[in-house]
C-alpha cells in the first residue's frame, strides 16, 4: 500500500489502497487540493512537487510533455490528475497552488 507524505503539510500521510487512482483523487481523501479543469490535464493549478519517489510514479503523460514545453512544468514536477503511485512518495505543494486557509511549511 503506497503512501504519500506531503512535506510542506505538516508531513502528512496518506495511505492509498487503491492503484487505480490518480493522485489528485488520493490527496483529495485526506486534504484540499487545488484543480480547475475537472482532472482532464488542461491547466497546471493541480501540479506538485516530486521530492522522493519520481521512480515510483507512472510516466509523464502527453498533457504533462505538452506542460514542460511551454515551462509551466519543471522536471521534478507532476500534474496529480495525469500521475498514479506505484509505491511511496514524498511531495511539496507549490508556493503558487497553495490554498489560503491551509497553513503551510516551508
Amino acid at each position: 500500500m503506497p503512501t504519500v507524505v506531503i512535506a510542506n503539510l505538516k508531513s502528512k500521510s496518506i495511505h492509498c489502497e487503491d492503484k487505480r487512482e490518480s493522485l489528485l483523487n488520493i490527496l483529495l481523501t485526506a486534504t484540499d487540493w487545488m484543480h480547475a479543469c475537472g482532472a482532464k490535464g488542461r491547466c497546471t493549478t493541480c501540479k506538485v512537487k516530486i521530492i522522493t519517489g519520481m521512480d515510483h510514479l507512472t510516466p509523464r503523460t502527453k498533457a504533462e510533455e505538452h506542460y514542460s514545453k511551454l515551462n509551466k512544468l519543471r522536471e521534478n514536477e507532476r500534474l496529480t490528475c495525469q500521475t498514479f503511485l506505484g509505491g511511496d512518495v514524498t511531495i511539496e505543494v507549490p508556493l503558487e497552488t497553495q490554498l489560503p486557509h491551509l497553513t503551510y511549511s516551508e
